[in-house]
């Protein structure tokens, strides 16, 4: 559950006032009966859950008295899970989720907080719930003793619009309360250590005339903090947009591992080797769900591709449920490796590898004078191919499926390299990165047609008794094929494209 809210400071004193101002016409407030919430938040001894700004708590009365709460990507909202279990014992779920912040550290209790909330719900003439505004008296509970008190006032979004959450603010703010930014309450409970900075070094951009190492640690730094946001994302199975965190931690992965091979020169060579095999390892894990998502879904695609020509949807449906399995499959064996002590090993050297990667000598020199050449070498590889013979620009129509994927490889390679070097290189790499993209696209669809065509045909050949079946997956990887043909059509002219003098003349 995505949650979305606005805090705000009150006076003990303050009274909240008539809210039907801000709600549409025929919209009511409903008062709730006063509650009584004592919440015990658990954590590491250094706070590590509260400094990134996600908790873990038990909060006695819920029917799911357990929940994690951890950041989303827009100020103000936050990822909500909650789950039943007894007090003492945290789901073994739920304690798998804050993996990326606890990195395998025991969680025990770091603060009791009590709240005397009042909470009004803002209904609309239908009756659907807009928004909860909820006044809190807060205690700070040490034992029977209080140690501290604040007040405060959440309003939390349901079905209403930003509007209606600004014209809430502004009637509560007429009548005296404080926006006082998103503090949860933990972090005011718990007072300055919680504000400290998360482990997770941040991404801090790069000054005017930023070295080579400046850039390897923005870069690191952007992929890690990827990888780690998506990791309770990839164990809830939520989308991420039109997307999936399967999906984008793969990404992260791939980039990281990318940047790490391009800027090889500027950092030991033992530690990037060695924290490029396990950022693989990982990646590998998720590649089964992602092929999986990826066959699935275009499973749909081609089967819809000829409304004029349409396929046995009861056939289609067996396959999809052969590749239903296959994912299920693929994602026990990443929860497996997600709960594995390897991974929360990984997790600390990511953290670690956020905070200093290990660099040489090198990487102190300006950036411009250095990241253009590391660019040369994967670039040249795709031109000319591995030995100087067998670039993109001599691939035939006619050579087989693996030399098209093994420029696929290398056009990847060379378009990740020249965007690590797009911050300082400037727009001649953007212009280029794009025209590689545009590649890159032709000729993943060429390598996701041609191993779809292979999945559809074993499929068949797992049901040789299914009639129906083979002859629906036969005409699947039939139009497979055909859009192989037309991308290899298609591809001359992108290439050329690509290696336009005016977007490669930066290159050494």
């Amino acid at each position: 559950m995505l949650e979305e809210e606005r805090k705000y400071e009150a006076d003990p004193a303050y009274a909240v006032p008539d809210l039907a101002p801000a709600l549409p016409d025929g919209g009511r407030v409903v008062e709730l009966p006063p509650a009584t919430l004592t919440a015990t938040y658990l954590d590491t001894p250094d706070l590590r859950l509260a400094r990134a700004g996600a908790s873990l708590r038990h909060r006695k009365g819920d029917p799911s008295p357990w929940t994690v709460k951890f950041p989303a990507d827009l100020p103000g909202r936050r990822h909500e899970v909650s789950r039943p279990g007894r007090p003492g014992r945290v789901p073994a779920e739920l304690s798998a989720l804050v993996t990326a912040y606890s990195r395998g550290t025991e969680l025990a209790p770091v603060a009791v907080v009590r709240t005397v909330r009042r909470a009004y719900e803002l209904r609309d003439a239908e009756g659907r719930l807009l928004a909860e505004v909820a006044d809190d008296a807060v205690s700070v509970l040490d034992g029977r003793r209080v140690r501290a008190t604040f007040r405060e006032i959440e309003v939390e979004r349901g079905d209403g619009d930003t509007e209606l959450l600004d014209r809430v603010e502004a009637v509560l703010c007429r009548a005296g309360a404080r926006a006082g930014g998103f503090t949860p309450k933990l972090v005011r409970a718990l007072g300055p250590a919680a504000r400290d900075e998360p482990d997770l070094a941040a991404p801090a951009g790069l000054p005017d005339e930023p070295t080579a190492g400046d850039v390897v640690t923005d870069a690191v730094r952007k992929h890690i903090r990827r990888i780690l946001a998506h990791d309770p994302l990839v164990r809830l199975r939520l989308p991420v947009g039109d997307d999936t965190a399967v999906h984008q931690m793969r990404v992260g992965c791939r980039r990281l591992r990318s940047d790490l091979r391009t800027f090889r020169p500027l950092t030991k060579s033992s530690w990037s080797r060695a924290l490029r095999d396990e950022v693989k390892w990982l990646a590998d894990a998720l590649g089964g769900p992602r092929d999986a998502e990826v066959l699935r879904a275009r499973l749909r695609r081609t089967a819809a591709g000829d409304p004029l020509s349409p396929l046995d949807e009861a056939a289609v449906a067996r396959i999809d449920q052969v590749l239903a399995a296959r994912q299920d499959a693929a994602l026990a064996a990443l929860d497996e490796v997600l709960a594995s002590d390897r991974y929360a090993a990984l997790v600390e050297d990511l953290v670690a590898a956020a905070r200093g990667p290990r660099l040489t000598k090198r990487a102190g020199r300006p950036a411009a004078d250095v990241l253009p050449r590391l660019v040369a070498k994967p670039w040249r590889r795709l031109v000319f191919g591995a030995d100087g013979v067998g670039g993109a620009g001599e691939l035939d129509p006619t050579d087989p499926d693996e030399r098209w994927h093994d420029t696929r490889i290398d056009g990847k390679k060379a378009r990740y390299a020249v965007n690590a070097v797009r911050p300082v290189v400037g727009a001649p790499a953007r212009d280029l990165g794009k025209a590689l993209s545009k590649v890159q696209d032709l000729l993943g669809e060429h390598q996701d047609a041609a191993l779809a065509a292979e999945a559809w045909l074993s499929v068949a050949d797992e049901h040789p008794a299914d009639h129906p079946l083979a002859v629906t997956a036969g005409r699947l990887a039939e139009r497979e094929r055909q859009i192989i043909h037309r991308v290899r059509a298609e591809f001359p002219q992108r290439w050329s494209e690509a290696v336009d003098p005016r977007r490669t003349e930066w290159l050494p």
